[in-house]
Order: C-alpha cells, then sequence, then structure tokens
C-alpha cells in the first residue's frame, strides 16, 4: 500500500489520548473478518506478537456482527468480499446498532476494489491492502482506534474518481458546511488531499494542536466521526473536485 499513514488523533469523541485500549491498563481488542483462515491466523500472530488482542475471528458478516456485539472491540478488520452477508453490510448493521464505538477497517486485495467509497461513506475509518506489511498493520490498528482515519494521500487521489458521478445529497450537506468558519473550511479541503495534521501546520502556520482542534470541530459541527467522513463530505459537497489544486 503506497502512502503515508495520516495520523494526528483528533477523532470527533476526542479519542486522541490512550492508543493501546480504551483505557489506562486494558488492551486494545481487534476482531478479525475475514473468509480465509490463512488471512485471520496471520493479522492474529502479527497483532498479538505486538500485545494486540484478537478478541474473535468471523469467517462472514453475519459472524462479524455477532463478534462485534458479543467482545465490543476497539477496532474490526473487517474483509469486503465473503460469502452471505458481505463486509459492506456487515459494516453498516455494526455501526448501526453495535455498543461501544468500534473503529471498522476494510480489508481488500485492490486498492481499487468498487465497494471500498460505499464502506467509507457507511462509516468505515479507512482500509488496508492485504499485502501490508506487519509493522503497517499495527501501526494502522493503533491509529484507527486513536480516532484517525487511513487514507494515504495516494490511496485519496484514486478513491475520488468515485466521487465525480456522485450528486445526490449534496444540497442538505452544503448547508452543513455553512456551520463552518471560513478557517475550517480550508482545513477541511486540505485535509480532504489527504494531507497530515504536520503538513496542515506548516501549511497555515499554526501549532499541530490548534490543527487538531481546527479538525475536531469540523467533525463535531458535521457529526462526522473521523477524517474518512471528512473526506466524503467534501467530496460530495463539491468543496473539493476531483483533479482542483487546493487553494494556497
Amino acid at each position: 500500500m503506497s502512502g503515508q499513514l495520516q495520523g494526528g488523533g483528533d477523532g470527533a469523541a476526542g479519542a486522541a489520548g490512550d492508543v493501546t485500549g480504551a483505557g489506562p491498563g486494558t488492551r486494545l481488542r481487534v476482531v478479525i473478518a475475514d473468509d480465509q483462515a490463512l488471512v485471520r491466523t496471520g493479522f492474529r500472530m502479527i497483532l498479538a506478537a505486538d500485545g494486540i488482542e484478537v478478541a474473535a475471528e468471523a469467517a462472514d458478516g453475519e459472524q462479524a456482527v455477532a463478534a462485534v456485539r458479543r467482545c465490543r472491540p476497539d477496532v474490526v478488520l473487517m474483509d469486503i468480499r465473503m460469502p452471505g452477508l458481505d463486509g459492506l453490510e456487515a459494516t453498516r448493521r455494526i455501526l448501526t446498532g453495535a455498543p461501544g464505538d468500534p473503529r471498522i477497517v476494510i480489508l481488500t486485495t485492490f486498492d481499487l476494489d468498487q465497494y471500498v467509497y460505499a464502506a467509507l461513506a457507511a462509516g468505515a475509518s479507512g482500509f488496508l491492502l492485504k499485502d501490508v506489511t506487519p509493522e503497517y498493520l499495527v501501526a494502522a490498528v493503533r491509529m484507527v482506534r486513536a480516532g484517525d482515519a487511513l487514507l494515504a494521500p495516494a490511496i485519496t487521489r484514486r478513491l475520488v474518481e468515485r466521487f465525480a458521478a456522485r450528486d445526490g445529497g449534496a444540497e442538505a450537506l452544503h448547508r452543513d458546511l455553512a456551520a463552518l468558519t471560513p478557517r475550517e473550511l480550508e482545513v477541511l479541503e486540505l485535509l480532504a488531499t489527504g494531507l497530515s495534521n504536520a503538513e496542515l501546520a506548516a501549511r497555515f502556520g499554526l501549532s499541530e494542536a490548534t490543527v487538531k482542534t481546527h479538525v475536531a470541530r469540523i467533525l463535531s459541527k458535521l457529526n462526522l466521526r473521523d477524517r474518512a467522513q471528512a473526506v466524503v463530505v467534501a467530496y460530495e459537497t463539491g468543496l473539493v473536485t476531483p483533479g482542483a489544486e487546493p487553494a494556497r
């Protein structure tokens, strides 16, 4: 998977802080949902070696939904293509009625999987290619738990092609953007292009702490979970258009 992990810890619920679990002394808990046993085993071994608990495994979407409700994990690694109930519908069900606030990362073989955009729009916090390195997997799980989104710049650029063909619901979202200040709109525009908090801080001449505050306010005002959904809103409202250079 190309690109850098974009961090910042600025989730809507103020998730920045303990990135190793739900609280002091609590291990980060993960559910792995994939119909390939070898993939589940490999991911479990990688995560366990770094002190991350795999609370449950699932071979299809139905099992994934049940496992999340039973185990209340911090993060779910969800294969998008599974027999029966697929990962997309499982993601929708989990985020609609699951206890707690699980973060869902979509697992896919191709970075242009046709379901990736739909999963992000449904509330997933990003996606991973299955051939990522062990170090990348561990860092990604911890980052998502901290409230960030897995949207490397190179991946974001390829995903936006799907936004160009969408025109439904934009009017209502435009009204939502009216709640943002001019600076927040600028931050959202650049955030949608894949810039990290450090890059945003450098662009505006601000501290990273101030940028985090701006991002947190954007997420709160628009009632969004994380940066992944912010990217969705930025493109669906037309604030950012595919191929356009952000204002400097």
